[in-house]
């Protein structure tokens, strides 16, 4: 297996890529000396995998104190009601502050663990098992956790980073092509932000990478592992250099809202507010037509979508001065100076709405 160590001095942590990974389970939470655990997953996912990640356990540690909880499915139960499901099943199975919680699931699942992991006798630790492309490649490093609300996505959380984090290749197998390219548009990011020969890969690789090709998906989740890796060393609490991981986000998180939690796929909503990212990165005269139309293709060939439809510009522009991105009501957008250079600029209003109309907003 491949592994990456997250150095945060007494806080850091390992990721393990590889086949099999899950398998790794048991030997993980003996390494950390657990005391009880609690795999948390959902109506997908545990049908799936849940015995595999007993199976581990029980493997390493039979004799110990184990329990599930089962979450519904979906970004629109993100909140803060199954937050607390978690926690209750914290309380009835008895964990202390030495014991640990398994995320087992996808972005959604890991965001909530680990969420419901740091309030639990104010802070216990959480081993995540990350489930959906999107996850490995990004939400499951980095210790950033939270909940929506009705005002907006993930105003409510913490930091709060993992003890270690298990990366399977092979359960991407199951997931549906939608989801597959919810998670390449993170993957993306990764190129336009900072590595244009990480973007050309993808260029040349997107057909295998859409079709999990095992050894394009390995090579791929490891590089953005290490670039999330290397970027959380920087910036832990996201005050600098981690803030452009937000590239496209802040389009991509005004179109959730509008349309709905899991309306639009987090991946999907990010591809767009990338290239909208890209469009308005031309009007500020930073990249020129062609660079756009190369981020614009690589979205597209990933199966996500470049445009919206419909949506109002100004209740849009209202939630992204709502998004916890901006600061003092002023929004702050990671625009692009050149593929695999970005920065973060506030904006002036009337070149966002002016992007907007032209990407198809109302």
């Amino acid at each position: 297996m491949i592994r990456y160590q997250v150095e945060l001095a007494e806080r850091s942590y390992p990721i393990w890529i590889g086949a099999h990974a899950i398998e790794s389970l048991g030997e993980e939470l003996r390494r950390i000396r657990a005391t009880a655990a609690l795999i948390v997953t959902n109506t997908t996912v545990g049908p799936l995998y849940e015995s595999e990640a007993v199976a581990a356990i029980r493997r390493a540690l039979p004799e110990l104190p184990l329990a599930t909880v089962t979450l519904p499915d979906g970004e629109s139960y993100k909140d803060i009601e199954r937050v607390m499901q978690i926690i209750d099943a914290a309380a009835a199975a008895g964990l202390d502050r030495k014991s640990c919680i398994v995320a087992l699931g996808g972005g959604v699942v890991g965001d909530m663990a680990g969420f419901a992991a740091s309030m639990w006798m104010r802070g216990i630790r959480v081993i995540q098992v990350p489930t959906t492309l999107l996850a490995q490649v990004d939400s499951s490093v980095g210790g950033k956790t939270g909940a929506n609300i009705a005002t907006g996505k993930n105003l409510i959380g913490a930091f709060h980073q993992p003890s270690s984090v298990l990366i399977d290749p092979l359960v991407l197998k199951t997931l549906p092509k939608r989801e597959v390219s919810a998670g390449i548009a993170e993957i993306v990011k990764y190129g336009v932000l900072g590595d244009v020969e990480f973007f050309s890969l993808l260029e040349r690789e997107m057909d295998a990478l859409r079709k999990l090709d095992s050894d394009t998906v390995s090579r791929v989740v490891a590089h953005c592992c290490a670039m999330k890796a290397d970027i959380v060393r920087q910036d832990e609490l996201e005050a600098g250099v981690r803030t452009k991981l937000n590239l496209g986000h802040t389009f991509g998180h005004a179109i959730e809202k509008l349309t709905g939690y899991g309306t639009w796929l987090h991946g999907e909503a990010v591809g767009a507010g990338m290239v909208m990212a890209a469009v308005l990165s031309r009007r500020l005269g930073y990249i020129d037509g062609e660079a756009v139309e190369r981020i614009r293709n690589l979205v597209l060939r990933a199966g996500l979508p470049d445009r919206v439809a419909g949506l109002s510009a100004k209740e849009a522009y209202r939630a992204m001065k709502g998004d916890k991105k901006s600061q003092g009501g002023v929004i702050r957008f990671v625009v692009i100076r050149d593929i695999g250079r970005t920065e973060i600029e506030t904006v002036a209003e009337e070149a966002v709405f002016e992007t907007m109309q032209e990407c198809g907003w109302n």
